[in-house]
């Protein structure tokens, strides 16, 4: 009967009818050895648990093979799980609960129905897991469960994306190349037409002013050469000195407007020579002691930058010759990983406060013109003074911007700041 029953066997007479109930609400049957009877008041409500079983996997309505994991190709869209529960007691009510691991966050709600829906799953490795109740409500504590691996398409494979990556960087590059070469030409289409501009003052001045003041030099000595001998004749020999020292100037000028103020690159060899230069020179008061100190590795600096910060320590040192009365002068080099810095300073009588200003002293551009160059090559320039206490004279460049490595990079950074600097005296 399917049911547990509590059997008496008595014996007794056979009869035709087999099941009669009594007034307690038993129920006997006749058998063909006696008499069997159920009580109903002893009969519980509980049947065996419902199994799980997953019977079907499809992918975009085709099958999948099941196995111990089960793998479903690339770019299947709608991923489809077909489970069942096995029970005799009122299938119908049988509920499912189901946990998609590495995709759901909790388990389903209790579910009648015989399949889990999934679209859109991402490659990786996922297990499916699924639970059943029976007709009572009872949860099986085992459960039905399969691995499953959906393929990755080509274009989400972790090669493809390398190569996706290593094609980026490849154009980064080349269109880096591309606007370094673009720069490099700018700035020697500029570097020229800076030559070009410095060579045609030099000509200019060689072949106007310069010849003039010979031609008036000479004038001047055909005079001084007549009779009489006197006071105006040593005023005017003393004329043709400072007519000559002019011409010396000028032609000094003009050599250094037509090449390059460094030939060899060495800044503190270039600069010892011009202090040995200032010091031997009878126009300087003092005998001064000179000396050129260098601390680093000393770089190649590019040319043009080389040229400004020759001149702005040779102002540095001809102030100190000719003007502080100093007794010793110094010039320090230092290449830094950071920066150039290079400093000239003197024990001399110092120079006024007032004048340290970005004003100065009318008439007077040399602070002004050293601190023009400074921002030229993007350094900057310190003054350090007090009366009959020295000076000293400080000029720092960023390390990025000296070296002549990376030369296309800060060959565009040098034009530009050219170009700032003309417009801004164009315009003033």
């Amino acid at each position: 009967m399917g049911l547990p029953m509590a059997c008496q066997n008595a014996k007794g007479v056979k009869r035709s009818r087999s099941v009669v109930a009594d007034g307690e609400g038993r129920i006997w049957f006749s058998m063909t050895r006696g008499l069997s009877v159920v009580d109903p008041s002893h009969i519980t409500n509980n049947s065996a648990p419902a199994l799980p079983h997953v019977e079907a996997i499809m992918a975009d309505n085709n099958p999948i093979t099941i196995g111990a994991s089960a793998r479903i190709p690339s770019s299947r869209k709608r991923i489809k799980f077909i489970y069942s529960g096995l029970s005799f007691a009122v299938p119908e009510r049988i509920r499912f609960r189901y946990f998609l691991d590495g995709f759901d966050r909790s388990w389903s709600e209790p579910t009648a129905a015989r399949e889990a829906v999934y679209t859109n799953l991402s490659p990786g490795s996922y297990r499916f897991r699924v639970i059943a109740s029976n007709s009572y409500g009872q949860w099986n504590d085992s459960e039905a469960a399969i691995s499953v691996e959906v393929d990755p398409a080509f274009w989400q494979t972790w090669w493809f994306r390398v190569l996706c990556v290593a094609a980026a960087l490849g154009l980064l590059w080349a269109l880096y190349q591309l606007r370094l070469r673009q720069v490099a030409r700018q700035f020697n289409i500029r570097l020229e037409e800076r030559v070009s501009e410095r060579t045609r003052i030099a000509r200019d001045l060689h072949d106007t002013l310069l010849q003039s003041f010979h031609g008036l030099l000479l004038r001047f000595q055909t005079v001084s050469n007549l009779p009489p001998c006197g006071e105006p004749k040593q005023k005017l020999e003393s004329a043709i000195d400072r007519a000559a020292q002019a011409i010396t100037e000028g032609r000094d000028a003009v050599q250094g407007l037509r090449s390059s103020t460094i030939e060899t690159n060495d800044l503190a060899l270039a600069l010892n020579t011009l202090g040995e230069e200032l010091a031997g020179d009878e126009s300087n008061p003092n005998s001064a002691e000179f000396r050129v100190a260098v601390e680093g590795t000393p770089r190649n600096l590019h040319p043009i930058l080389r040229d400004e910060v020759y001149r702005i320590a040779g102002e540095a040192l001809r102030n100190a010759f000719r003007h502080a009365q100093a007794h010793r002068v110094e010039v320090e080099i230092r290449y830094d990983e950071r920066q150039l810095r290079l400093r000239v300073r003197d024990d001399g009588k110092g120079i006024d406060p007032k004048l340290l200003s970005e004003d100065g002293r009318a008439g007077h551009y040399g602070l002004h013109g050293m601190r023009e160059r400074a921002k030229v090559v993007g350094g900057k320039l310190a003054v350090w003074s007090e009366l009959d206490s020295g000076t000293e004279v400080e000029l720092s460049i960023p390390a990025s911007h000296a070296s002549e490595t990376s030369a296309a990079r800060r060959r565009s950074w040098l034009t530009e700041n050219y170009r700032e600097s003309w417009l801004e005296k164009t315009r003033s």
